[in-house]
């Protein structure tokens, strides 16, 4: 066990040898580095295997996730999540529901409404750190995330409780590598989206007995602009952002309607501006919902926008300052290929910028990126995510649990201070230690102790099961952890490492400063 006063001796280690980068020469060296920016780092033999593949091989192969089967035991359990699977109708439901319960008084409403978001909430992570950490379609994982805090919406925000599970699955996972015009309307159109950014109670203005204007939210249409297309330099004006909400009024949804029978958009004519618009130099004649359609299709077109989201891009695969050239290449592809990711990425991806040799080590892992990634290279199964969800929210970043719109940032000085690499050390002692309870079934989700039958006198109440033991703590072996981890701890780090102890080892290589860079 790491007491507190090793613990402290680790992290002054640690930070004093500093990170430097591998020299590991070769096909290796290029596994590892797409390994470590196109998936979230190795697991136990993946070096070998990409590299005996051909790592332009194994590239192809991510770009087009739907060729690479999924491991049964993996698709198992995450069929098994049943809030996960349903429908944000079903979903919505139960939320109304409870909450309709708690509204009246019902006596343990409340508690059942706290189980049940927990249940959610559980499951949500659930499936998204499972296959994070065990999908061979990496890159599909990695995607997902990157284009969840493109469009982000936080959880905690009323009923996107219920929908945010749905917003994944059904908005941005199914486009993550494919057109990015599908991907806008797809997030445009959900009632997570709509609700967060209070699209759903947008409408035509109309003015109270003061004169001033009532009814027309902007605040996603400032988003889509700012945020999710063209970024704050695009040239666009406020005068631009009030007019896109015009043309926007009445993409809505009905709270009840999706609640009984799943519909999640719906065009509100009543709620329409049918007034002419004047947007980005346009006069835009009025149209209901096609206003709305043809404003998607010119951003996701516009030339602003191609630059804007492949230097977002850029920076979460190259560096946190990408090389504008590589950006105004992947900027001409996206207008060519009528902006498909797939064809974007590739571009990225087969450029200089991405495979040079100072490129490895040019990013800091963000909290999300290094919990999965210690993971990843332990080779732990794992059963309960409950430690992973606790780490990220000490580290400043919970699971949909950023409030802002736009996202939790990829780069370094969001995320590197004393006290967040303090944390990461104590996560990777307790990791390579096999203190985490990643193996062990959360009591939330055991199965509730059976009642005691009353039924006749002579009846002995059946006892309640007694919850499994905690396994004997098994901690890493440091010498597979090594060879999992490749050429990505430097000579530097290494030295300091093997003058530690056999039970600081471990620890060392994930807290080390070279494995906290990707």
């Amino acid at each position: 066990m790491i007491h507190r006063a090793s613990l402290a001796l680790l992290a002054a280690v640690l930070m004093a040898a500093g990170a430097a980068s591998a020299a590991e020469p070769g096909a290796q060296a290029q596994a590892l580095h797409v390994l470590n920016r196109l998936a979230y780092g190795p697991r136990p033999g993946d070096v070998e295997r990409v590299a005996g593949m051909g790592v332009q091989r194994w590239i192809d192969q991510q770009l087009h996730p739907e060729t690479i089967p999924l491991p049964s035991d993996l698709n198992t359990r995450l069929a098994a999540l049943d809030t996960v699977n349903r429908g944000a109708g079903a979903s919505l439901a139960e939320f109304l529901e409870l909450r309709r319960d708690v509204r009246m008084e019902d006596e343990g409403a409340k508690q059942r409404r706290r189980q049940v978001e927990m249940r959610v909430s559980r499951q949500a992570a659930e499936a998204r750190l499972l296959s994070a950490v065990e999908s061979p379609r990496q890159l599909e994982e990695v995607m997902v995330d990157f284009w969840y805090n493109h469009f982000n919406v936080f959880a905690g925000k009323g009923i996107d409780r219920a929908l945010v599970t749905s917003y994944e699955r059904d908005a941005i996972r199914p486009h993550a590598l494919g057109s990015f015009r599908a991907l806008l309307g797809a997030t445009a159109k959900h009632p997570a989206m709509l609700f967060y950014l209070d699209n759903v109670v947008s409408s035509a203005p109309r003015a109270d007995a003061k004169g001033k204007a009532r009814g027309l939210n902007e605040n996603y249409a400032r988003e889509l602009m700012e945020l999710h297309t063209l970024g704050a330099d695009g040239g666009y004006t406020q005068r631009d952002v009030t007019e896109l909400a015009r043309m926007l009024t009445g993409w809505t949804f009905d709270q009840k309607r999706l609640a009984r029978t799943g519909e999640m958009f719906r065009f509100d004519a009543g709620r329409h501006d049918r007034g002419t618009k004047t947007w980005l130099g346009h006069e835009i004649a009025p149209a209901g919902q096609q206003e709305g359609e043809y404003a998607l299709d010119v951003l996701a077109m516009h030339p602003a926008t191609a630059h804007h989201v492949s230097r977002q891009l850029a920076q979460y695969f190259v560096s946190d300052d990408p090389p504008p050239a590589l950006v105004d290449r992947m900027a001409a592809t996206w207008l060519a290929s009528q902006g498909d990711i797939r064809a974007v990425l590739a571009t990225l991806f087969a450029s200089r910028e991405f495979m040079a040799p100072d490129a490895a080590g040019a990013k800091f892992k963000t909290p999300y990126q290094f919990v999965v990634s210690a993971v990843r290279a332990s080779g732990v199964p794992v059963v309960n995510v409950g430690p992973l969800v606790n780490t990220m929210n000490q580290l400043g970043m919970p699971l949909y649990g950023c409030q802002t719109p736009d996202g939790y940032k990829n780069t370094q000085d969001a995320w590197l201070n004393p006290d967040a690499l303090t944390r990461r050390i104590a996560f990777a002692s307790a990791l390579a230690g096999g203190r985490l309870p990643l193996g062990v079934v959360p009591a939330e989700a055991r199965p509730a102790a059976m009642a005691p039958n009353l039924a006749g006198s002579d009846v002995v109440p059946l006892p309640a099961p007694v919850p499994p033991a905690e396994p004997k703590p098994v901690p890493l072996d440091p010498v597979r952890l090594q060879a999992t981890l490749a050429g990505s701890i430097s000579p530097r780090t290494l030295g300091t490492v093997q003058r530690n102890p056999d039970n600081l080892r471990a620890a060392m290589l994930l807290g080390s400063p070279d494995f906290m860079q990707r």
